[in-house]
């Protein structure tokens, strides 16, 4: 099949990662980026071999080579960035968080509806093999009813108050940059839960920046989850329920290993290892869903994106942060 055509906007870290990732995939070709600094997009392009910069959001998404755009700025941005794409006919995988809030998640969601186009939250841990394995087991019954899920993020930073970690204006904060990791992985396995409840020290500047958060189900299961950007947590996770648990390493958002506990058996331990840096899943799982005619992924659904979104709004709630213009 000829090779879907990517587009990048923006030329941090992330967006390189991702570049390169994408040509490790034969069906897959990188043809534009975008930034809204000329500059900026011209030698990103120079770097990676890209046949065309564009200094701008809305000259990307008018770039008729493109099928497809993959949004890596500040999630402050992502809003107005994956609403110029679709606005402009085209497909999105859009990076975590997503949005700053639900609400304009949902407007996001109901615009791609509207036009017929593919949009993916580009949570990568879900397209992960091991991740995809885990599930099997999971669904499979390899543990029974999942009772508990376990998971954190955190890493120590020390960053001025203007840098997005701690800027309101960027969406700065533990939740949204690496909080979402635990909460997705928790949704994952199960699903939208009755209640939330958290707790969080801010900085002076208004943002989380040690934050703990407990889910609660109807069946009974919870999921106790943290994140932060002052500690160095161990990046684990865990699924447990009345015939085991499967435990996920340090990292435990990208694994390429785990590890089955059965009550009444030995330990087993799964190698499944990822390709590239990892990134290359989640554009393969969009590449799919398009050549299939999906409006959405069924490893990562719009309303998957949506229930997260809504509990991080509410952790932000319990715990008093709120960014400008909300």
């Amino acid at each position: 099949m000829s090779a879907i055509k990517w587009g990048i906007l923006a030329t941090g870290g992330i967006a390189a990662t991702f570049t390169e990732d994408l040509k490790l995939l034969p069906d897959a070709e990188v043809v534009a980026v975008g930034s809204r600094s000329e500059a900026s997009a011209r030698a990103f392009a120079d770097r990676h071999g890209i046949p065309r910069a564009h200094g701008s959001w809305a000259e990307l998404a008018a770039d008729p080579d493109v099928d497809i755009v993959y949004v890596a700025n500040t999630q402050n941005a992502h809003y107005d960035a994956v609403r110029t794409c679709l606005e402009g006919g085209k497909a999105v995988l859009c990076e975590k968080a997503f949005t700053l809030n639900q609400a304009e998640a949902a407007k996001l969601v109901d615009l791609a509806r509207e036009r017929g186009l593919f949009l993916m939250e580009a949570m990568w841990t879900r397209c992960i093999p091991a991740i995809r394995k885990i599930m099997e087991l999971v669904e499979g019954g390899a543990i029974g009813p999942v009772n508990t899920v376990h998971a954190d993020f955190g890493f120590s930073v020390s960053v001025p108050p203007e840098h997005r970690l701690r800027n309101p204006d960027l969406g700065g904060g533990a939740l949204l940059d690496v909080g979402v990791y635990p909460i997705s992985f928790a949704h994952m396995v199960l699903g939208a839960p009755a209640g939330v409840r958290s707790w969080a020290r801010l900085t002076p500047e208004g943002v989380d920046e040690n934050t703990g958060v407990l889910l609660g189900y109807d069946s009974g299961a919870v999921a106790l989850l943290s994140c932060g950007i002052t500690t160095d947590s161990p990046v684990t996770a865990s699924i447990s329920g009345p015939l085991g648990r499967i435990e996920l390493p340090h990292l435990f958002f990208r694994p390429d290993t785990f590890t089955l506990y059965r009550t009444d058996g030995e330990p087993e331990i799964f190698h499944v290892p990822f390709e590239g840096k990892g990134m290359l899943h989640e554009a393969a799982e969009a590449m799919r869903c398009l050549r299939e005619g999906l409006l959405e992924s069924p490893l990562m659904p719009w309303q998957a994106t949506l229930d997260v979104m809504g509990i991080m709004d509410e952790v932000r709630s319990q715990v008093g942060v709120r960014f400008p213009g909300e």
